[in-house]
């Protein structure tokens, strides 16, 4: 049971940290002869990773030895971040929040130690405290049972192992920024969504606040209409560079019209700002509404969060201009949302990656007349 108890239903776990001595393994590394990593903690550790909850360790051991032993154990690699050394816990944990940007309420804190645990409660009063005890039945507790898990959140931690590399690869990096960018070898992909991958594209809309163009969480339901509705896209874009894939980055929906598509949500992840994947996706739409001969209308809902969204959108050239092809979305934007319009041209293709993108301009394809928007 939790050292600490809600009276609302519980946020969910985004990282663990475990102790190591008679926590995550039985017996003291410096005292004793073996340490036995159990097949139940086993279970519990691989289990969270595939839920997408990360892990990390705040030990009082000597780091190399504590190490090397989670390596003899086979499990080294499910832990990001690690704080093995003398230290408070507390501080320990605190780094580690930090370096995930992670909110304390969203850490969780397990060791064998009543002391420990109440160090780390009285400094980090929102970390959840579980003692050693609870280890093999955290997989039930619902702090730790998401609500989905989608393709990416099974691969959450490999995608941040990927992402300290890559951003110590850029702190020994002499060129500039671009150079930088464009030694990653980054692949953007832009694909039409499945049924499979809603979940991914709904989890972007939900987790996406400051590159989100309208603020809406579209719900499974609504994604599915889309889906099914002629005339409509519903459009994922993820990217991969040499360390690896970042998942799925960015999601559009829209619809198309005779005279102007009409793009009803553009969410980007913020991890992938400084990789210009939004001036990306914009460009590459731009090109294709220009190809097709229509104008571009966009969704946007300013709020005080998404005002590099905005950025965005002007610096691709969207403004409030009056132009009839406004007629057939004005009256379903909503009150407090601005639709923006852009006379799209052909836009040269990036520089910065090589972009994998499906053609939007088949004339035979349906326009909307009514439906889910």
């Amino acid at each position: 049971m939790s050292d600490t108890s809600a009276v609302v239903p519980p946020t969910t776990v985004k990282c663990l940290v475990w102790d190591l001595d008679n926590t995550l393994w039985h017996g003291t590394l410096l005292e004793d002869e073996n340490v036995v990593l159990s097949e139940a903690i086993r279970k519990v550790i691989v289990g969270l990773d595939a839920r997408g909850i990360l892990q990390s360790v705040s030990s009082r051991n000597d780091h190399d030895l504590a190490w090397a032993q989670l390596e003899a154990l086979r499990v080294a690699d499910y832990f990001v971040v690690p704080e093995i050394g003398w230290g408070r816990k507390s501080d320990a944990v605190r780094r580690i929040a930090e370096r995930l940007n992670f909110a304390p309420g969203t850490i969780a804190f397990i060791d064998d130690q009543p002391a420990e645990r109440a160090e780390v409660a009285y400094h980090l009063p929102e970390v959840r405290c579980y003692p050693a005890e609870d280890a093999a039945t955290l997989l039930g507790l619902p702090e730790f049972s998401p609500r989905s898990v989608t393709v990416d959140s099974r691969q959450r931690r490999k995608m941040y192992q990927a992402g300290f590399r890559r951003t110590a690869e850029q702190a020994r990096f002499t060129g500039s920024h671009e150079d930088f960018l464009r030694s990653l070898d980054m692949v953007m992909r832009i694909e039409r969504a499945t049924e499979d991958e809603l979940s991914r594209v709904e989890e972007l809309t939900l987790r996406t606040s400051q590159m989100n163009a309208t603020g809406v969480h579209y719900p499974d339901g609504a994604l599915r209409a889309l889906l099914a509705h002629p005339g409509h896209e519903v459009l994922v874009t993820t990217l991969t560079d040499r360390f690896g894939s970042h998942g799925a980055v960015g999601v559009l929906l829209l619809g198309k019209h005779r005279e102007a598509w009409h793009l009803m949500l553009l969410a980007t992840s913020c991890r992938v700002v400084a990789f210009g994947a939004g001036t990306m996706i914009l460009n590459w739409l731009a090109d294709q509404a220009g190809r097709a001969g229509v104008h571009l209308l966009a969704d946007f809902r300013p709020t005080d969060r998404n005002r590099m969204m905005e950025i965005a959108y002007r610096f691709a050239g969207f403004d409030e201009r009056p132009c009839g092809c406004r007629g057939p979305v004005s009256g379903g934007s909503g009150e407090d949302v601005q639709l923006l319009h852009l006379v799209p041209g052909r836009r040269a293709a990036p520089t910065m990656a090589r972009l994998i993108a499906p053609d939007l301009t088949d004339r035979r394809a349906p326009v909307t007349s009514g439906g889910p928007e």
